[in-house]
């Protein structure tokens, strides 16, 4: 673990500062400094592209961190590499005709509802492909063993983007207009950098060869666009749903309670980019030993940190909602549920790096179908009848269901399970906390009380992992901590 601890813990550091920086966009820029109508449609854009960017890339970045390290002479791995490069234009460049060609009809059946989106189509389009060649260029550099630049580009670069944009907009150095496209600029300038950063660390050699297993790389290629990215992208596809129920405005206020329980994914998000080549290289080296080791350690070590996150949220998310724009505080109960739903996704610790990597990959495909089926009945059934906390109902329930799926399905295969004894441990820490916490508050500002019961809850949690001696990871890395100190 000492590679997934060292890259993981910059990771987190950076994801953070990322998440940070987002939370000033999310909850106080945006909110501030463009109308609730040119928020919902920034977040219907982001949404629609994420949803699109699986078919842009047409698992090519999937596929480069499964197949890497089977390729051992340099002419196969140059003619495996060169193929990933081209892969992602397959189904681009037909997406591209068909909107081309039929944009009046898909504007008419997008903008039911709100018709400001009428004008913005080819901006989800040119963000899907800038998202998926980024995507691809990182997986270059995953498999060399290096996420840390990745990550920060990832996590970082696009929000500081942002903010600067939305700072002109307040400033009236730009409009509107010109912020939603300099919002598309910046990603296609993230891919770019990407690009010049993965070409520095491997450069291309671009070779045709015949590729052996090329049948096997393309049905994972092929296969893996749904299964890869669905579960990712279930929160996106709420966003997209809402846009045909409820005003742009409502899916603004939907993204704002989203952004605040999606922090618990951060350890999970800096953690996997090593953890996919990682468990890569031991199945395609059929190390079951240590890919059960890794599976144990990587849940318990996920489940310690984003519960502590959870910890944070839940009891200070009264208090929070009090620093922000009224309108926006109606979606306590979509934090709650989506912030039980990232706290399960952690503790599947490396289970999808798992799947995506194995030879079963094919059965996520069906897992993944089964997701999106059901969390889109979910909405058509909830959205009406709860709104924006119906469509959080939908994610939590199909979600749940979807990851108890993969533990039973990964149990059944390689006889491994996430669970140990730890796990129960920290549940019932969580369990008291919350119960300890969540109704006590200092009679101050809201943002000082945040402040006190979060350090608080930092000592008190902190304490009571390390005298439990839950996570040795964990226990180690604190102890250097505190060496330092």
């Amino acid at each position: 673990m000492g590679i997934v601890i060292n890259q993981s813990l910059k990771n987190t550091v950076t994801t953070y500062l990322g998440f940070g920086i987002g939370a000033i966009n999310a909850l106080f820029l945006y909110t501030n400094f463009i109308s609730d109508e040119y928020y919902g449609l920034v977040a219907y854009i982001l949404s629609a592209a994420n949803i699109m960017m699986p078919l842009m890339a047409f698992g090519a970045h999937n596929t480069i961190v499964k197949f890497y390290s089977t390729f051992k002479t340099k002419n196969s791995l140059n003619s495996f590499m060169t193929l990933m490069l081209f892969l992602p234009s397959v189904l681009a460049i037909p997406v591209a005709a068909i909107g081309y060609f039929s944009y009046d009809a898909i504007a008419d059946i997008l903008s039911q509802k709100n018709d400001i989106v009428r004008d913005y189509l080819w901006y989800i389009f040119i963000t899907a492909v800038a998202m998926a060649y980024f995507e691809v260029f990182y997986a270059w550099v995953k498999v060399q063993m290096q996420t840390v630049f990745g990550n920060f580009m990832k996590e970082v670069f696009h929000r500081v983007g942002a903010m600067m944009l939305l700072l002109s907009v307040f400033l009236n150095h730009i409009t509107v207009d010109q912020f939603l496209m300099g919002i598309v600029g910046v990603y296609v300038i993230r891919a770019f950098v990407m690009m010049l950063y993965a070409f520095s660390k491997r450069l291309p050699v671009f070779k045709f060869n015949k590729i052996d297993k090329i049948r096997s790389i393309l049905k994972y290629a092929s296969l893996i666009i749904i299964a890869g990215s669905i579960a990712t992208i279930i929160l996106d596809l709420d966003k997209f749903m809402l846009n045909n129920y409820l005003s742009i405005e409502k899916v603004a206020y939907y993204s704002v309670a989203v952004f605040i329980a999606t922090v618990i994914a951060v350890p999970q998000r800096a953690m996997h980019q090593i953890l996919l080549p990682l468990t890569a290289t031991f199945l395609n080296e059929n190390k079951t030993k240590e890919l059960s080791d890794l599976y144990q350690r990587s849940s318990l070590t996920l489940y310690v940190i984003s519960g502590f996150i959870f910890l944070l949220i839940i009891v200070n998310i009264n208090q929070l909602y009090e620093i922000i724009p009224f309108e926006f505080s109606g979606g306590l109960v979509v934090v709650f549920l989506i912030s039980l739903a990232k706290l399960y996704d952690n503790l599947l610790g490396n289970n999808n790096a798992i799947l995506f990597n194995s030879d079963y990959y094919y059965m996520v495909l069906f897992f993944g179908v089964f997701l999106a089926v059901l969390a889109v009945v979910l909405n058509l059934i909830l959205i009406p009848l709860y709104g924006i906390n119906g469509s959080a109902l939908a994610t939590f329930t199909a979600i749940v269901i979807y990851n108890t799926i993969k533990v039973y399905f990964v149990k059944l295969k390689f006889s491994m399970l996430p669970f140990t004894s730890e796990t129960l441990k920290v549940t019932l820490v969580l369990i008291v906390m919350v119960c300890a916490f969540y109704f006590w508050d200092f009679p101050f500002h809201p943002i000082v009380n945040i402040a006190l019961k979060s350090m608080a809850i930092a000592m008190v949690y902190g304490l009571l992992i390390y005298r439990l001696n839950i996570s040795e990871d964990i226990s180690e890395v604190l102890l250097k901590y505190l060496k330092r100190k």
